[in-house]
């Protein structure tokens, strides 16, 4: 093959795996500036460089979503009465989404309140929180065929939870990514009403320091799949990839029970978690 033919067979490729990207971005609602960012996750996995915000939006109060929002990667941050960003429990989030409701292309700046709640089945995709506040979200919906859906996105800089999951169903995070935080998702261990929870991590990338991939509720029956994780800068393993918890009701701190695969309810093996 000569060099001329092989420029064009390469161009031809790349023409053909952008036209992919932006498809699969269309598919996703995701466009404009936000494409840049798809088309390296498409590529490179979920570890990608982060967006740089269009334009950035004070929020004085809740912003209550019903359908679709599309933040068109603006920067919102808490303003007023939502102005705090420590570990307060109670505080109002800056996203409250409805059952069904889809939250896309925001970035969530600082102060940051209490991220996102949604209160039923929801899906956030392509969502960012530069600084963590109490929660990036919480889930809450009460009905156990409840499905929240995280894809894209990411957050740093949580002392504490990431993915907070109080309500009944399944949560599903993919090609997500997490760097400086406790817990990315923590099924609650204290709350007054307990449910059976399901969770799925699958094509994250998980960047120390960190503490537990996943915290579950074993007496509840709660489950944990990981699957193409990747962590990075761990190579101590001292981050726990599931850990195992006696959940209560009493609001009392739950007790920690064991931690690592055991095909019950942390459903995974080694080959499902690499260090790099």
């Amino acid at each position: 093959m000569t060099a001329r033919v092989e420029q064009r067979v390469r161009h031809r490729r790349r023409v053909t795996g952008r036209r992919a990207v932006v498809a699969g971005a269309a598919a996703l609602g995701i466009t404009g500036a936000a494409i840049v960012t798809t088309t390296t996750l498409s590529t490179a996995g979920a570890a990608s460089p982060w967006p740089t915000a269009e334009g950035s939006r004070a929020v004085p109060s809740t912003i209550k979503v019903s359908g679709t929002y599309d933040g068109g990667l603006k920067k919102f941050y808490g303003s007023g009465a939502l102005g705090g960003d420590g570990q307060e429990e109670g505080q109002d989030p800056v996203f409250e989404l409805a059952d069904g409701a889809t939250l896309k292309n925001v970035v969530i700046g600082t102060p940051a309140a209490d991220g996102v709640h949604c209160l039923g089945s929801c899906t956030l995709r392509n969502v960012w929180w530069l600084d963590v506040g109490e929660d990036a979200a919480s889930f809450k919906g009460k009905s156990a065929n409840s499905v929240y859906t995280v894809y894209g996105g990411g957050a740093r800089n949580a002392s504490d939870k990431v993915l907070q999951f109080n309500g009944a169903g399944k949560l599903v995070v993919t090609k997500f990514q997490v760097e400086d935080f406790g817990k990315l998702v923590r099924s609650c261990g204290n709350c007054a009403t307990q449910y059976r929870r399901t969770v799925i991590v699958n094509d994250v990338d998980i960047t120390a320091p960190g503490k537990s991939i996943v915290g579950i509720n074993q007496n509840y029956g709660d489950t944990a799949a990981l699957r193409n994780v990747r962590v990075h800068g761990d190579s101590g393993k001292k981050i726990k990839t599931c850990t195992r918890f006696q959940g209560n009701d009493t609001g009392a701190e739950p007790k920690e029970i064991g931690s690592g695969p055991d095909g019950t309810y942390c459903r995974f093996t080694s080959a499902d978690v690499s260090y790099q």
